[in-house]
């Protein structure tokens, strides 16, 4: 699957939010965004111009796309699916996205940031119920049991990302063992509650042109 590999500040400077890409270093003052909070190229350095609907809807559609790191196939076939749903489907869309793998091994601290996320579950660091699973886009149920795999216990990333998530706290729909390494599901989150820059209405929108 073809994948962005430009620098990852540009699209925070781009959708003019920070989209938290590089985990702690978001945080601090090395932060591209924090330096040049304007879109990338000479032209960004121009007052941008006001967007149509369109616009608006399209950079909302953007902005999720590159805070879950998936392509435009993938985000429409989570869109299709959340129409079917019972609900409302700007939720619904969220709670897909939220119950990927990556993102909730991000959620629980196991990685600093979802691309590091990706990347480990890519390689084989976590099991679900029991079972290794390496597909970041694993939909993850309520009450499945998420652990760190033996063998990566002492990886000093994942480490290094669970004493700094010590700090920053966990969210109210998730739990964690510290002892155990390990996590589950308490519930689906509420869209209010994830905290997202983004408002799904408008990607709900975009789609039903």
């Amino acid at each position: 699957m073809a994948r962005y590999t430009g620098p990852t500040c540009k699209k925070c400077r781009r959708e003019g939010v920070k989209l938290l890409l590089k985990g702690e270093r978001c945080f601090t003052p090395k932060c591209a965004f924090e330096r040049r909070n304007y879109p990338p190229g000479e032209v960004g350095r121009r007052r941008r111009s006001r967007l149509s609907n369109y616009g608006v809807q399209l950079r909302e559609k953007q902005k999720a796309k590159r805070i879950y790191g998936v392509l435009e196939s993938q985000f429409r076939s989570y869109y299709e699916q959340a129409a079917r749903m019972r609900g409302v489907t700007g939720d619904n869309l969220v709670k897909l996205l939220e119950t990927r793998l990556d993102n909730i091994i991000f959620r629980l601290g196991f990685a600093l940031s979802r691309p590091q996320a990706r990347q480990m579950v890519s390689h084989g660091f976590f099991t679900v119920n029991g079972k290794k699973t390496n597909i970041p886009s694993f939909r993850v149920r309520v009450g499945d049991t998420i652990a760190v795999a033996d063998k990566y216990r002492n990886n000093p990333a994942l480490l290094n990302a669970m004493e700094y998530s010590e700090r920053m706290g966990l969210e109210k729909w998730l739990s964690r063992n510290r002892t155990l390494m390990s996590g589950q599901i308490l519930r689906l989150p509420e869209t209010e509650e994830v905290g997202l820059p983004v408002n799904p209405q408008f990607i709900v929108e975009l789609y039903s042109r």
